[in-house]
């Protein structure tokens, strides 16, 4: 290092605690003039952080979060300014005064080989002190704002994940599944068998490491139920016979890959740009929809039912004895109140805080095609909306028409079939 900055890093003279270096060494790089030192200086800084204990890592985020602020007075200046004369040259120079030195003491921590891997495990290990510490929503908020540059579309990948695919890979789809689990190797093969396809989005940043990724099957008509999806098939021929029969994608599983990239919108873009793939491999599709869980529905019921002056309170000993969808007798009876109310909690205003499962398709165009009963009797599905698991169906022709009505004033397109449900 060289001698400058070893003198503004204060490091010549001490021997700091691990956890005060690293804040010199932020503050040395903050300031740091050369791009070629700043590099340097960022190395250094994330060898330091990497040794770093869990107590002493919530300090220096503190320290990004409550430090290098914007300067006060160069603000008011320019805020004056701009209240005074509104040119465009003065707006900018407000923007420039706003924007906090700490978002540039990010961007050279980038800087660093693996730098964007280390940022996004620091706003991952932020989410579980935001509530009781507010303060840190400021480094959250600015980690947020450069990572919605540094993963814009433009930079991402999309690459089909296949048998042949690194096993590193294929361990993290085991790995990140958020919504079906993944049962071993065997399971995963099935997942990716002829009549299967998973894609996923990459980053040229975190090389072999998904940010997202979408499971999809091939088959004939509107799947309803888990089960059948996720069976195992052994014929390889079969399944590339059925895939050459299919005239319908089923999207049946979106994970997020990393925590620390929450609020930055992959989901959209890879749904679309694999109905592309999907359509030019696949000709004869004429059909592409999801089945996705509610995962909000049973939250929502038992509460509802809970308050005993709802019409539908009578359910409620009835849902709460265990195993009854195991029992045709008993489910039966059940089927058509709960698929009732499942499409009337499906379309509620998106103000009253819309399922988000729901709002993630709704707003990115899909219409609401179908409830379906038992879907996915799973354990998680039962915990989660009694088994029940919906059809969102992306209708090339529709979906810019439903994504505006849906963003402009919350309508919820829906088939005559949803309707039905809600006129029962």
């Amino acid at each position: 290092m060289s001698q400058k900055m070893q003198t503004s890093s204060g490091l010549s003279n001490a021997n700091p605690a691990p956890v005060d270096r690293a804040k010199q060494l932020a503050a040395t790089l903050q300031s740091e003039r050369s791009e070629a030192s700043g590099a340097q200086v960022s190395r250094e800084l994330h060898h330091v952080l990497r040794a770093l204990d869990a107590d002493d890592r919530h300090s220096f985020q503190r320290y990004l979060a409550t430090e290098f602020q914007p300067d006060r007075a160069a603000l008011r200046a320019a805020a004056e300014r701009y209240l005074a004369d509104g040119t465009a040259e003065a707006a900018a120079a407000l923007a420039r005064a706003a924007d906090p030195p700490r978002q540039e003491l990010l961007r050279r921590m980038n800087m660093a080989p693996g730098g964007t891997g280390a940022l996004i495990a620091m706003r991952s290990e932020l989410t579980a002190r935001l509530h009781d510490e507010p303060e840190l929503k400021l480094l959250d908020a600015d980690l947020k704002h450069l990572f919605a540059s540094w993963f814009n579309r433009g930079f991402l990948e999309l690459r089909r994940i296949d048998w042949q695919s690194p096993a590193a890979v294929l361990e993290k789809l085991i790995a990140y599944e958020a919504v079906h689990e993944i049962k071993g190797w065997d399971d995963l093969r099935r997942r990716l068998a002829p009549d299967r396809r998973c894609f996923a989005f990459f980053h040229p940043a975190l090389p072999g490491e998904p940010l997202i990724f979408v499971e999809v099957a091939l088959v004939q008509g509107l799947a309803t139920a888990m089960p059948p999806l996720l069976a195992l098939e052994t014929d390889e021929e079969a399944a590339r016979m059925q895939a050459a029969r299919a005239d319908t994608a089923i999207f049946y599983s979106i994970s997020n890959c990393q925590d620390g990239l929450r609020g930055i919108s992959f989901g959209n873009f890879l749904i679309k740009q694999v109905v592309e793939e999907l359509q030019a491999e696949f000709p004869q599709l004429t059909r592409f929809s999801t089945l996705s869980p509610v995962p909000g529905f049973r939250r929502w019921l038992m509460q509802r039912l809970a308050e005993g002056s709802d019409p539908d309170a009578a359910l409620l000993p009835e849902l709460e004895r265990d195993g009854w969808w195991h029992d045709p007798a008993r489910s039966e009876k059940l089927r058509a109140p709960l698929l009732r109310l499942c499409a009337r909690y499906l379309t509620r205003r998106p103000s009253i805080r819309i399922d988000p499962v729901a709002r993630f398709h709704l707003g990115n165009g899909a219409r609401l095609e179908r409830v379906n009963w038992l879907g996915n009797n799973a354990p998680r599905g039962i915990q989660e909306s009694f088994g029940i698991m919906v059809n969102y169906l992306y209708d090339h022709d529709s979906i810019e028409d439903n994504h505006d009505a849906f963003v402009r004033d919350g309508t919820i397109v829906r088939s005559p079939e949803v309707d039905t449900l809600l006129k029962a």
